[in-house]
């Protein structure tokens, strides 16, 4: 059963239940209604019986309707029955206590007082009660106290303004006055306190939990509906599509004024929210007729934002990744928009900083200011003290803007310090989420001799040395993915590797992804296997790794092929050690003209070719080589080290599927020289 409220009121209407007292011979006494009109609600089908015994001090009171409807609450009851005894209140009232029962609902308990100018309703179920009283010098107006009352009970009337709520918990006590005069909207008004408040809507959208409050209603129902809330929030949880706001056991200060004219959206011309130390916005909203943000005009500020993460911005930030995200400093903004779409927006940072604990970056000393504008220019400026990017450390800069016709550009290219070198950016524009688009970002970018042995030591990385260079003419970032133009060179070992065709899908989300063509030039065996730990090889190393795919940046996929490549003076010989370690990475084997314990006498050996190739895929890395070892062994066995001269050494493979954990674990053994030299 729904609020009882409407049950209560159908008594306005019926001071003629008197009549029992007018004949103590009376034995029973029958009416019957058709319908019965009041301004808050119309009674069909009414029957009234009572049965009062000759010379009894009391009667019992029989009152049945079909169906009780009050249109501007919203409730509507049908088979509702009342059964009590009724007797004199010895003041030439009545009064009267019985069940209660609307349909199949659990009864309530109703005790109805009948005053010569005063009515007064008691309704309880348990420990919720509804207290009802009207004076008839005020007839217009009804007051009707709750206690304990479940939040469901209110389901009816709060539909009147939001259908789409459904209440699932809470209690509430209230002292309202309930006005319905002749050609007036009708109104309720005063106190309401909450608490343990939950409620949800059939798509999810918003919801509450634990939510409690101690407000001011004053809501009026008619061809327009104005509802004015005043008061505090006392803790709980909100959510408001992406927004979840955690209050915890706070106390926010709240202003809310909503009004809606028909079938139209809610218009808010009103709202201020005050979470102290944390939290200040205040500002207007209109709403479309689905509940959608039609329009917003709001101030904010936050004093300091380390708390702000976890009482306001975990929803957004966790779609993102980022649900750890440190802050720190103070914020001030604004924000207008128009037809469901931002069209200005002005944020102000003061010493903040940025912090992602997973060590993806980080952001010191924010200062300035960054405006955006749909329409007419706003210059700006943002300014840091530092920062890093996985760990790599940059130095400060400032950032000029300008903005408009719906896109935020950099009026100039910037530089900043970065690992001995430069990073620049430049032809930076971004356009805002906008007509069913989502964010967009175009930027350029360049890299200038960054030290790659920082690189190296700062990522746990083996001891590189060289540089790092290249220029991508754009960067294009949709769709939570950053496409690359262009690419990036690395000096090293004497060689070049290039890097081609560079993307990335959730840069800073859950398990970023990247993907990319590398290309190796003329690479110096003897440096690239002493950082490796991998014995010694001389001679000149080319190749390519084709559809290199990284999630969370562990390998997943890639087609690589790597070869040597004879250089006229650069000799090409390989260690023992060097020939064990990739035995023991590669499911290989060695033969060579000289069998057995003599191999052990020879440091190294000469060879005429070294290729091994690999593509990775479901975890099992496909092997191959410079070609079939033998005739006679198929397609199984395959030659990775071809040699020359003597001792003539061939290095053979003989598994083309390896399990790439597995190659994993054997290529961090040979890296610590666990791999024991063993002489076939």
């Amino acid at each position: 059963m729904s609020s009882p409220i409407v049950r209560l009121l159908l008594w306005m209407s019926l001071p003629g239940l008197c009549l029992a007292g007018g004949d103590a011979a009376a034995r029973s006494l029958n009416a019957k209604i058709g319908r019965i009109e009041t301004a808050v609600a119309s009674l069909r089908e009414v029957r009234v019986r009572l049965d009062w015994p000759a010379q009894a001090q009391q009667g019992e009171l029989q009152l049945q309707a079909a169906s009780v409807v009050a249109p501007d609450l919203g409730y509507r009851f049908s088979d509702v029955s009342w059964r009590c005894p009724l007797q004199r209140d010895g003041r030439g009232g009545w009064r009267c206590v019985g069940e209660l029962r609307s349909g199949r609902g659990a009864p309530l308990r109703l005790a109805l007082d009948l005053g010569v100018a005063t009515t007064d309703a008691r309704l309880s179920r348990g420990a919720a009660v509804v207290a009802l009283h009207r004076n008839a010098a005020a007839p217009d107006a009804t007051r009707i106290d709750l206690t304990r009352v479940p939040l469901a009970w209110t389901q009816a009337l709060a539909a009147q303004a939001w259908p789409e709520a459904r209440f699932k918990g809470g209690e509430l006590d209230a002292q309202l006055t309930i006005t319905a005069a002749e050609r007036q909207p009708l109104r309720v008004a005063g106190p309401i306190a909450l608490r343990g408040g939950a409620l949800d809507t059939p798509d999810g959208a918003i919801a509450a939990e634990r939510l409690g409050a101690e407000l001011r209603l004053d809501a009026r129902f008619g061809d327009t509906t104005r509802i004015d809330l005043d008061g505090r929030l006392r803790g709980g949880e909100l959510l408001f599509g992406n927004a979840y706001l955690a209050l915890q056991q706070r106390s926010v200060a709240l202003e809310l004024s909503a009004q809606r004219q028909g079938t139209q959206g809610w218009q808010l011309p009103r709202l201020l929210w005050r979470d102290d130390g944390i939290l200040s916005a205040e500002g207007r909203a209109a709403l479309t007729p689905d509940a959608g943000l039609d329009a917003l005009d709001l101030d904010l500020r936050s004093d300091d934002l380390k708390p702000l993460r976890d009482g306001y911005l975990t929803g957004f930030l966790g779609l993102a990744g980022l649900g750890q995200l440190q802050l720190s400093g103070a914020m001030q903004a604004r924000l207008r928009m128009a037809g469901g779409e931002l069209r200005a927006a002005d944020a102000s940072l003061q010493n903040a900083t940025i912090d992602d604990p997973q060590g993806r970056f980080r952001f010191d000393g924010l200062t300035g200011n960054l405006r955006y504008s749909a329409d007419a220019p706003v210059a700006s400026a943002l300014a840091w003290r530092g920062g890093a990017l996985y760990g790599l450390d940059f130095g400060a800069a400032q950032l000029p803007f300008t903005s408009g016709a719906g896109e935020l550009r950099l009026q100039r290219g910037v530089s900043f310090p970065m690992l001995g070198g430069q990073v620049s950016f430049d032809g930076l524009r971004l356009r805002p989420p906008a007509g069913g688009r989502g964010l967009d970002i175009r930027f350029g970018l360049g890299l200038d001799r960054l030290d790659i042995g920082r690189i190296a030591k700062t990522l746990d990385g083996p001891a590189f040395t060289g540089e790092l260079s290249g220029r991508i003419p754009q960067a294009h970032y949709a769709d939570d993915r950053l496409d690359f133009d262009g690419g990036l060179t690395m000096q090293l070992f004497g060689g070049s590797v290039s890097v081609s065709s560079l993307a990335m899908e959730r840069p800073f989300g859950v398990a970023p992804t990247l993907s990319s063509d590398i290309v190796l030039d003329d690479l110096d065996l003897e440096a690239l296997t002493g950082v490796f730990g991998f014995g010694s090889i001389t001679g000149k190393l080319d190749g390519r790794i084709d559809a290199l795919r990284l999630v969370d940046w562990q390998p997943v996929a890639f087609d690589a092929v790597l070869r040597t490549q004879r250089h006229r003076g650069v000799p090409q010989r390989i260690s023992q050690r060097a020939v064990q370690d990739l035995s023991s990475v590669g499911d290989a084997s060695f033969v060579g003209s000289l069998q057995g314990m003599l191999i052990g006498f020879f440091d190294d050996f000469g060879y005429a070719r070294l290729g091994i190739s690999c593509r990775l895929a479901e975890e099992v890395c496909h092997m191959d080589g410079l070609g079939p070892a033998s005739k006679d062994s198929g397609n199984k066995a395959f030659i990775i080290v071809q040699g020359a001269g003597l001792p003539r050494l061939d290095v053979v493979g003989i598994n083309r599927r390896v399990d790439w954990p597995t190659l994993l674990e054997r290529l961090e053994a040979v890296g610590k020289g666990d791999v024991k030299p063993v002489v076939q």
